[in-house]
């Protein structure tokens, strides 16, 4: 590899390695529950909260994701504000819920989170990809609830109208992608998930470990992610989502009266190919737009040197609009 000033250490012979970075102790506290709030039915939902001020702030992670999802975040936010991150049912230290776990099964269980930990209202509702679903949804069921909105890199919807041949390939994707799941889920009933070695047609189910991560820290995302509740959530969500953003945001969704944000990340799609980048930025650029027209107090950031993941790449970058948020509340005499 060729580099300003001469050849790059690591390409020349005989060159030691870099050493592996340390893991962030700090995270270890993602490898334990936070707080684990009843939230009835017999379920517990885990709850990590930190800093104080108002308006309190609630962070809504991506599909899949765990509060881990906030580590670099929280703190920044925590700051000025009361912040708390949770884990979704089935994730993390949370409890699974009642099939199927789709967008209504999330938003109902965040309002029993709220409700049930007696968070503050109206919140500041803070979403990341898939979580964006969830906050815009519970704006529209509990308005009075919430104070603001920060969507943060909302996923495209309605490709499809940009480009059929790239939306057809998703959806033949799809079942194999969930057969894929389903043997997942197969191999946690039967413990073979969880084993040090599993057999090599489920070794696709579990990332490796993080070497920014403990092995304490690695072992206890592993035992969450083997569990058969966690592929449960993982399938039944997936079949929501192909419907989820099969189309445009909706003519009809409001969120006026209150600040709403949105965070485009600058490079969400390295790596897609050129046809596929044109139809996918062209669904974006309408999907953000769309959510900026949701309220009359709106602004859309574009996030400098950030892949879709802005919360880890940037993570200045939520604390800073939630910030902007409470200054367009000012504005508005709120």
């Amino acid at each position: 590899m060729i580099v300003a000033g001469g050849v790059d250490a690591a390409a020349k012979p005989g060159a030691r390695k870099p050493p592996k970075p340390a893991p962030d102790a700090r995270l270890d506290v993602y490898a334990e529950p936070g707080e684990r709030i009843d939230i009835g039915g017999g379920r517990k939902l885990n709850l990590r909260c930190s800093g104080q001020g108002r308006p309190t702030v609630l962070l809504e992670a991506g599909f899949g994701s765990d509060s881990l999802a906030w580590a670099r975040s929280q703190p920044q936010i925590a700051e000025r504000n009361r912040v708390c991150a949770y884990d979704r049912a089935g994730l993390g230290f949370s409890d699974g819920g009642p099939l199927p776990r789709d967008l209504t099964a999330d938003v109902a269980d965040l309002h029993a989170l709220i409700e049930a930990a007696d968070l503050d209202t109206p919140l500041i509702l803070l979403g990341h990809s898939y979580g964006s679903q969830v906050v815009r949804r519970y704006d529209e069921l509990h308005p009075k609830k919430v104070a603001a909105l920060v969507l943060v890199d909302p996923p495209e919807q309605n490709v499809g109208e940009f480009s059929a041949s790239y939306a057809k390939t998703e959806a033949a994707m799809a079942p194999r992608m969930l057969a894929m799941y389903r043997a997942c889920e197969q191999g946690a009933r039967e413990g073979r998930l969880g084993a040090a070695r599993p057999p090599a047609e489920l070794r696709n189910c579990l990332r490796p470990p993080n070497p920014n991560y403990s092995d304490k820290l690695n072992a206890a995302i592993r035992a969450w992610r083997s569990k058969p509740t966690f592929w449960e959530t993982v399938i039944t969500g997936s079949q929501d989502r192909l419907s989820l953003y099969g189309s445009a945001v909706a003519k009809s969704e409001r969120h006026d009266g209150k600040p709403v944000i949105v965070l485009s990340a600058e490079q969400p799609y390295a790596g897609a190919p050129a046809d596929d980048l044109k139809a996918l930025t062209a669904a974006r650029e309408q999907t953000h737009l769309a959510l900026i027209g949701t309220s009359r107090y709106a602004k859309r950031v574009t996030i400098a040197d950030s892949s879709h993941d802005i919360p880890n790449d940037q993570p200045a970058a939520p604390a800073i609009a939630v910030f902007e948020a409470m200054q367009m509340r000012k504005q508005m005499g709120r």
